[in-house]
């Protein structure tokens, strides 16, 4: 008596590599599909085309990479891999509507076996085990012939790789327009990719926690105020207004033929019109313009655990806050206290969990004075942050139109989106003044100065390009070069002998950048400390000139 033992389908090497980057690309991303579908209006044939090319692309590059690891004999495990990954990632998706990124994996790691427990159902495990083990087993199942030559079984795996690399680099040829606005303006859309979301948040978990554990490492140990800061009859109060995705072009303190900037106009800044940044995104510029490391020298990986600027001027006894309206400070504050504003959801100020920069100044007055001793205010602002530049200001303050009211950039007129644009450097323009406002108010208690530096510029559709983010090396000029200006209040003047007249020549006549902003923001505050290099100081060449 013979037990019945079904017979393994036999398949040539391609066929299965292609059979199984097909399921991983089609079935498995269904989640991303919709969320696609959702973000890009099948409305009209060029619209179609490009979505109907997004699973055909997603096919190519997971073909190449499981081909790939075939020419190392770890097809198999590869394929394995990325069914599971992708199965367990697309059910949470579009069961629960999570996110796959680094936090998502800290709350995985972190989960205890009774709440893992409590996830369980049977909707679960029915469908991880159909769509993920079932289909890993179906994978290893399957008998791959074996090729009649070696060499014909290697060029007929490298002809597939070459063909889907032509295949992504003609789509990419015909609609790179419409794939890059679609995933800058949706920057979540990417992490619902199979399984590259899950491999990316991984690595970041990964990343991020072998250098969270890191030593920390001290700078400005010795600072101290120097005693003409300590002695004078009032004390010091700076403000850092950091901006976000300003760019200078549009500034007209710079030139910009709009009046942009009418309140600023009147309040006596000096406006520095050939400034550039660190970094051409947040996560760079920010942690990069708060070290010690100019860009030429900037290490990410150390920035993350050392010290900044902020930690040396709070250790020279200078009380330090940090208001936020941008979604995080990328590690400059949080070592001192800081708050973050949209979690107040003030009525009036917040959208849908998003604040106009008014936030930034609830309860400011209150603390400034019970402020004891020096202070230095970061008031982090939202700017002009894209894609959606027309939830940055309030009706009030939207002086040009007709207006791009979506966050389509890329459907609306040239006209339509530099008028938006433009009425959030109207509200920047605002809320640096108010800042200034505060300062003046505040005079008889405090000898007051102020510094605006954006972190980084923006793309408004010059030569295609939209919104901000790309290599440094090949950005344009219009995402590197950043609004800085500093004001200073008379008795800063004339307390600490800087000359303003000189300081508005050197403005128009010199180049700076961020790497700028941590000496000088040491000699506003009157901190001594080895770190701070007087060369980069803006106001070095202006201090007892005459």
């Amino acid at each position: 008596m013979s037990r019945f033992s079904p017979r393994r389908p036999a398949m040539g090497h391609v066929f299965y590599l292609m059979l199984f980057a097909a399921y991983i690309a089609l079935f498995l991303n269904i989640a991303f599909f919709k969320q696609a579908f959702s973000l890009l209006p099948v409305d009209s044939l060029h619209n179609t085309l490009v979505y109907a090319t997004m699973p055909l692309v997603l096919f190519c590059i997971i073909n190449i990479l499981v081909t790939l690891a075939s020419l190392l004999w770890l097809d198999r495990l590869a394929i394995s891999l990325f069914i599971l990954l992708s199965a367990s990632a697309q059910y949470f998706i579009m069961t629960f509507g999570v996110i796959i990124d680094r936090s998502m994996i800290t709350n995985i790691i972190d989960t205890t076996p009774a709440e893992s427990f409590a996830l369980m159902s049977t909707k679960m495990v029915l469908t991880l085990a159909i769509t993920g083990l079932l289909a890993v087993i179906v994978a290893w199942w399957i008998k791959v012939k074996k090729p009649a030559s070696p060499l014909r079984s290697l060029a007929l795996r490298v002809s597939s790789i070459v063909v889907s690399a032509l295949i992504i680099v003609a789509v990419a040829l015909l609609f790179y327009k419409d794939y890059a606005s679609l995933f800058r303006n949706n920057k979540e859309l990417v992490k619902s990719i199979n399984p590259s979301n899950s491999i990316v948040a991984v690595n970041s978990w990964y990343s991020h926690n072998r250098l969270a554990h890191l030593p920390l490492v001290r700078i400005g140990e010795d600072a101290t105020l120097k005693p003409e800061m300590r002695n004078g009859p009032r004390r010091n109060l700076t403000i850092l207004v950091l901006g976000e995705t300003s760019r200078a072009e549009n500034f007209s303190l710079g030139g910009y033929a709009r009046e942009t900037n009418p309140r600023l106009k009147q309040d006596d800044v000096v406006y520095f019109p050939n400034t550039t940044s660190c970094g051409t995104a947040t996560a760079i510029s920010v942690p990069c313009m708060f070290s010690n490391m100019p860009r030429a020298h900037y290490d990410e990986q150390l920035a993350q655990h050392q010290e900044g600027l902020l930690d040396v001027i709070q250790r020279a006894g200078v009380n330090v806050l940090w208001n936020e309206n941008d979604g995080g400070c990328k590690g400059a504050c949080d070592r001192m206290p800081h708050q973050d504003m949209n979690r107040l959801n003030l009525p009036g100020q917040c959208i849908d969990g998003e604040c106009y920069d008014d936030v930034l100044f609830h309860g400011l007055e209150e603390y400034i004075d019970n402020l004891k001793g020096d202070g230095v205010i970061v008031l982090h602002t939202i700017g002009s942050h894209g894609p959606t530049y027309y939830n940055r200001y309030p009706k009030d303050r939207r002086v040009f139109s007709p207006t791009c009211d979506s966050n389509e950039i890329q459907n609306c007129s040239k006209e339509q989106l530099v008028n938006t644009y433009d009425n959030t450097i109207i509200n920047v323009d605002y809320i640096v003044d108010k800042a200034i406002k505060l300062l003046q108010s505040k005079q008889n208690r405090f000898t007051t100065s102020l510094v605006y530096l954006s972190d980084h510029g923006e793309s408004l559709g010059e030569n295609g390009v939209y919104l901000h983010g790309l290599p440094y090396s090949i950005a344009p000029d219009t995402q590197k070069h950043v609004p800085m200006l500093i004001w200073l209040s008379d008795d800063y003047q004339q307390r600490y002998n800087v000359n303003y007249g000189c300081l508005k020549k050197d403005a128009q006549t010199n180049p700076y950048s961020q790497d700028n902003l941590f000496s000088t923001m040491l000699g506003l505050a009157g901190v001594s400390t080895k770190e701070y290099q007087a060369s980069d100081d803006i106001l070095t060449p202006c201090r007892g000139a005459k």
